[in-house]
């Protein structure tokens, strides 16, 4: 794996560059990321062009032996674009403008934005796009970031109405499929069809839920145009885009498709305060993040490139953006930069290479401070550096043991339509997603078109449209099948299925949702084995066997089981769903074991990685190539398989 570091040397004087990039050589760096945020300094007027800054900065970079990832900066466009053409300004869903004095102000929709997305782009990889030094291009920058995939500005309103009409063909279509006799809503024509917002009461939630499609669709459309340009002018070299952590309102494996690598942006502690996790938990993992939390968007990006995936910003300590923003704790660095490692990262830089002393981000820390002293994080990341060069040559990391389905159409699905107001598509997925890796299973997040063959268990936390073509792929792997609450509850056009749901896993097991309940914070139904049901409970007409019962109530079945189908009929304490996933686990012929709350293992061929998140040194008795058999709070250890 190379590592490497984001470096913004327009923001510095000149003088100092030289010896940035020796010094980055020197760590144990080999590449930079540059250019996504530098639009005023290559273009300050509008065809005027200083290139000449930047030529030096990448020849610079070349001759100390570091690649170069070659930023398009047109997450930023100028205060001289934006005054020229105001309608590449998004609006938000209050219908106000999003103007001028951050960033990412622009709209996804804009015809005319797009045209100078993709000039710049254009002349960017003519200067670069053959440069020995530029190995990769990363499009714009988080896609999406502060709230900025939707917008209803009149070109997002013009264009969903096209994307509409494409969908449906017909008005009439496009009544019978929302249901839209409902309230006396339907059209008579695409162009009456307004933003799903401002309403008196809640809109049509397919209209909710097609608005989130088709926004996607449009950042889709934004970077495919960037990769056609990039593809032409600079070929061989890998085509990435940054995704982050927490964040759905676009469909990243689309996206991914037309990429090269997945790249993610990962900061542990800052996602812990708005992930959803207990109060205890965030005071836990205040200084090193969540034990699952990293692992699930490595999982989840490893996806979306198709296998191929990067980290490219990491936190090396207290951030800027969170509401509160703790240092990590010693040995936290370091132990992200191996998680990345037993993940199958090819690249991983930080953010930043220097604290700067102005703007928004000037409370970000980097790995030097604003004097350009070494941080907090250098010898870790020195550390890091020594100790891939002490491993070597890395095995390739193998198919996991368990596949976790999360699909993007369901998160909006449950956002449209949430029944309950704390309820999440996402932290339903990373809830299970920890509770398999307590156990010590290995994880791998897919999409829900994904082949399961060579999986011993598939989850489905809460796989909303689950059609005839994926029941027959689940049920076509082999794989043993664990589905949770609302499941197969709606068609794609979101209806409730003619059959009830779950439809489509009704061809593998006899179960039939005949009502459902949400319920508020601090209801809990007793159920078999210890355990509680919160938030969601259905009632089930089922032939399937029913494992576990709610213990009072009226006995409702909450756990039901045909062959290797498995539903799960409610939302669950952590510990009932544990034990309900060790039962199935051990049926799918695999060997869970509760690791605690945490302690972590992942393999990667013959290694193995021990991660220690939690505040007390944890022992062990493997011979460690890595670390040590005592390994301390936010420490590391690896080892490697016996040779027989």
């Amino acid at each position: 794996m190379k590592l490497g570091v984001c470096w913004y040397p327009e923001q510095w004087p000149e003088p100092l560059w030289a010896s940035d990039v020796q010094r980055m050589a020197a760590l144990g760096l080999s590449f930079v990321r540059i250019g996504e945020f530098a639009w005023s300094r290559i273009e300050p007027e509008p065809g005027q062009f200083d290139w000449d800054w930047l030529d030096r900065a990448v020849d610079l970079s070349h001759a100390a032996g570091l690649e170069v990832v070659m930023g398009t900066p047109t997450a930023t466009p100028p205060k001289w674009l934006v005054d020229a053409h105001p309608e590449i300004l998004a609006k938000g869903r209050d219908g106000q403008v999003r103007g001028f004095g951050s960033r990412r102000h622009y709209c996804f929709s804009s015809d005319v934005y797009l045209e100078q997305a993709k000039r710049i782009t254009a002349l960017m990889a003519d200067r670069y796009g053959r440069h020995p030094a530029v190995v990769a291009w990363q499009t714009d920058n988080e896609y999406g970031c502060h709230d900025t995939v939707v917008s209803t500005s009149d070109a997002a309103k013009a264009a969903f109405r096209r994307w509409l009409a494409a969908r449906y063909g017909n008005v009439a279509a496009l009544n019978t499929a929302w249901g839209l006799a409902f309230w006396s809503q339907e059209y008579r024509s695409f162009d009456e069809v307004d933003a799903p917002f401002g309403t008196v009461t809640e809109s049509h939630p397919a209209h909710r839920l097609d608005w989130q499609r088709f926004s996607s669709a449009m950042v889709e459309r934004f970077n495919a145009a960037q990769v056609e340009i990039l593809r032409a002018a600079s070929p061989g070299r890998d085509i990435v885009h940054n995704f982050m952590g927490l964040f759905t309102e676009f469909d990243h494996y689309a996206v991914g498709r037309q990429l090269d690598v997945a790249t993610w942006d990962s900061y542990p502690i800052g996602f812990l305060g708005q992930g959803p996790f207990s109060a205890a938990d965030k005071a836990r993992y205040l200084r090193t993040g969540h034990p699952d939390l990293t692992a699930f968007h490595h999982s989840l990006y490893r996806a979306c490139g198709q296998g191929r995936w990067w980290v490219i910003e990491q936190q090396p300590g207290p951030v800027n953006w969170a509401a509160w923003n703790p240092a990590p704790a010693k040995g936290a660095v370091e132990l992200w930069g191996w998680e990345a490692v037993a993940f199958g990262a090819e690249r991983m830089s930080w953010f930043r290479w220097r604290q700067a002393p102005t703007g928004q981000e000037a409370m970000h820390a980097g790995l030097n401070r604003p004097d350009n002293q070494p941080a907090a994080a250098w010898p870790e990341v020195k550390a890091l550096a020594a100790g891939l060069a002490a491993l070597g040559p890395l095995p390739e990391r193998g198919r996991s043991d368990v596949a976790l389905v999360f699909d993007y159409d369901s998160v909006w699905a449950v956002q449209s339509q949430p029944q309950g107001r704390d309820q999440d598509a996402l932290a339903t997925a990373m809830t299970w997603h920890t509770a398999a890796r307590r156990l010590g299973l290995s994880v791998d997040i897919v999409a829900s078109d994904a082949d399961f063959s060579g999986y011993a268990l598939v989850l489905l936390p809460g796989q909303i449209v689950l059609d005839a073509a994926l029941a027959q792929r689940l049920a076509q792997s082999g794989a043993t099948v664990l589905a949770g609450p609302r499941t197969g509850s709606k068609t794609r056009d979101f209806a409730i299925p003619a059959t009830l749901p779950p439809d489509g896993l009704q061809a593998l097991i006899d179960v039939t949702v005949a009502r459902v309940e949400s319920l508020p914070p601090g209801i809990v139904l007793a159920a078999g084995n210890g355990g509680q049901v919160t938030g969601w409970m259905e009632d089930v007409e089922a032939s399937a066997a029913v494992e576990t019962r709610l213990a009072l109530d009226d006995g409702r079945g909450l756990w039901f089981a045909h062959d290797k189908a498995h539903y799960l009929a409610g939302h669950t304490d952590d510990g009932l769903l544990r034990r309900i996933l060790i039962d199935v686990a051990v049926a799918a012929g695999l060997h869970p074991r509760d690791l605690g709350p945490d302690v972590r293992i992942e393999r990667r061929g013959a290694l193995h990685f021990l991660f220690n998140y939690g505040p007390q040194a944890v022992a062990i008795e493997e011979r460690v190539v890595i670390g040590s058999k005592l390994v301390p709070p936010a420490g590391v250890a690896i080892w490697k398989d016996e040779a027989p």
